[in-house]
């Protein structure tokens, strides 16, 4: 049983850097390379959509060198893999709160998203300047503007991934076992599945062992076993 949805939650980089002697940035320019090979992974296993937290709001607190330094590697990655993806037929998709990136890397991006609009093969989606409680606040807000009564499905509407199914699987690296105000509304019946590998650890054989799992689970959504 394949998940049509696959969340990744991409946790320690800087501690795998730190392991090894490195700068932090080192960490996260590891880990971007594991993101590309991982995402193709991905979509290789029959995935239609896959999310990855790259950058949460809280994040962005980080000191400003760490910060140039992960910006920098995203000018990098959507310049050289826009292409690819286009011609892969992904979908490349940023949610997140664009409004605090550098100009120059929103542009980036948006060009990014443009690109890649006709994909039929997969959606690869990167949660950027991100976090789930601004994103539900931001949603309550335009409900009320809206007015009239609120519907699950409608609510769903008014999130930035309005237009995307549920996750089905839920994968946190790096040990810690908590959410981390990642999709949190879209999650309330996803699989969890937590590991100790720090990201750029998380080898293709390892994600292999987090779908090896969730197609042992049975998934009830709180219906009665059978």
């Amino acid at each position: 049983m394949i998940p049509r949805h696959v969340a990744v939650i991409m946790d320690g980089n800087g501690r795998w850097a730190k392991k090894r002697l490195l700068p932090r940035n080192a960490g996260h320019r590891a880990g971007m390379k594991r993101m590309i090979s991982l995402s193709e992974h991905i979509f290789d296993c029959g995935v239609e959509f896959c999310t990855l937290y790259a950058l949460s709001t809280e994040n962005l607190k980080r000191p400003p060198e760490e910060l140039e330094g992960l910006f920098e590697l995203f000018r990098e990655y959507f310049i050289k893999n826009t292409q690819t993806l286009k011609e892969k037929g992904i979908v490349l998709r940023v949610i997140g709160n664009l409004q605090l990136l550098p100009p120059d890397v929103r542009e980036i991006i948006q060009k990014g998203e443009t690109e890649t609009k006709g994909g039929t093969r997969g959606n690869l989606i990167l949660a950027i300047a991100y976090g789930a409680r601004q994103e539900i606040i931001a949603a309550v807000n335009r409900a009320v503007k809206e007015g009239g009564e609120m519907t699950e499905e409608a609510f769903s509407s008014l999130l930035f991934t309005g237009d995307v199914p549920d996750p089905d699987l839920l994968i946190r690296t790096g040990k810690e076992i908590r959410l981390s105000n990642f999709l949190l509304w879209q999650s309330a019946y996803a699989e969890l599945y937590f590991t100790d590998k720090l990201f750029p650890d998380f080898t293709d054989k390892e994600f292999d062992k987090a779908l090896k799992s969730y197609g042992e689970r049975e998934r009830r959504f709180g219906k009665v076993e059978k």
